[in-house]
């Protein structure tokens, strides 16, 4: 080996060494400042309350403060295309959903992202949605709900929390598999659409349990069955929608952080290693088993295998039932 040689093996493995340390340093020095989480729906969502939850996690876990900022409108698609248009730095994080990050694809021929590109860090969470009607709705089943509906003297409505969020596809599936026809009146969130249900300005909600179940209790809201595959642990006894007339029917909602593309891999892996640490925690778990929510805490990999194969699912979904944003 000449000395020149010598000298460019001795450069290479300095430059290694740099770039370790670097890394090392990147990993160790993050975070340095507040993180925000965007989430892309109106405050009180399911979206809302978990990005709140893991944020003050967040907060005792690295000593720095987690902001959440509201985006809302189109569905979500808004807030998620402004959280991955920010620096690949781990510093704005968003707070999606199955709505934004799967149903949207199919539903939306242009987004303002792709969330194939986006960098998954954990699912946060499997919350379970229920249909929910006003008292006033002569049902006290789903079965008797679809009578009410396929009736000439009255024409439904129905509430979502965003054109094309879970709530606005959940309600055109039930509306496609039953033969109802049911008018959607958008809304710019869950609580504003959950508010006009319990006045009555519309008839019928898919919603997150925890969005309308202390209504439910007070006599204001009636809820007539889980939305999902199978029965919530929380509420064994509420029939599933496809074991109370709507053969098949079955809509499981997740929510997961997600990044912009480009997030270093070690930085990803200590957002998801203190989110994982919040899920296990006993006061979270608590929480979620208050809210009805099943806490997941998957890997970053896990993920994103979880987001494509529902972007898969969503597009023949949506295309087999002909829905189109209003």
């Amino acid at each position: 080996m000449t000395h020149r040689d010598s000298l460019l093996s001795a450069a290479c493995v300095l430059a290694v060494i740099s770039g370790s340390s670097a890394m090392a340093q990147t990993a160790t020095a993050f975070p340095a400042k507040p993180i925000k989480i965007v989430v892309p729906f109106a405050p009180g969502g399911p979206n809302d309350i978990l990005a709140r939850i893991i944020g003050q996690k967040w907060t005792e876990a690295f000593g720095q403060p987690t902001i959440v900022e509201n985006r809302g409108g189109a569905g979500g698609t808004i807030g998620v295309e402004y959280g991955s248009k920010a620096p690949p730095d781990g510093y704005t994080i968003i707070m999606g959903g199955m709505s934004n990050l799967a149903i949207a694809v199919g539903l939306y021929p242009k987004l303002g992202y792709d969330p194939h590109d986006l960098t998954p860090i954990t699912n946060i969470a499997v919350v379970p949605y229920v249909l929910a009607i006003n008292p006033h709705v002569p049902a006290k089943n789903v079965a008797e709900l679809i009578v009410v509906a396929k009736s000439k003297k009255s024409l439904l409505s129905y509430g979502s929390s965003g054109t094309g969020a879970i709530s606005h596809l959940a309600a055109e599936i039930f509306k496609t598999m039953s033969g109802t026809d049911v008018v959607h009146v958008p809304y710019k969130g869950t609580a504003p659409a959950v508010t006009d249900l319990i006045a009555g300005q519309i008839d019928m909600m898919f919603a997150d349990y925890a969005a309308v179940l202390p209504h439910a209790k007070a006599g204001k809201l009636r809820i007539l069955a889980v939305a999902g595959a199978r029965r919530s642990a929380t509420a064994p006894s509420l029939p599933t929608v496809g074991e109370s007339g709507v053969k098949g029917y079955a809509m499981d909602a997740w929510f997961g952080l997600v990044a912009p593309a480009g997030v270093a891999r070690d930085i990803v892996a200590k957002l998801n290693a203190a989110s994982v640490q919040a899920l296990r925690s006993a006061d979270v778990k608590q929480r979620f088993a208050d809210l009805g929510y099943e806490p997941i805490g998957d890997t970053p990999e896990q993920f994103g295998a979880t987001i494509k194969s529902d972007i898969d699912k969503y597009v023949r979904v949506i295309k087999q039932a002909g829905i189109k944003p209003e």
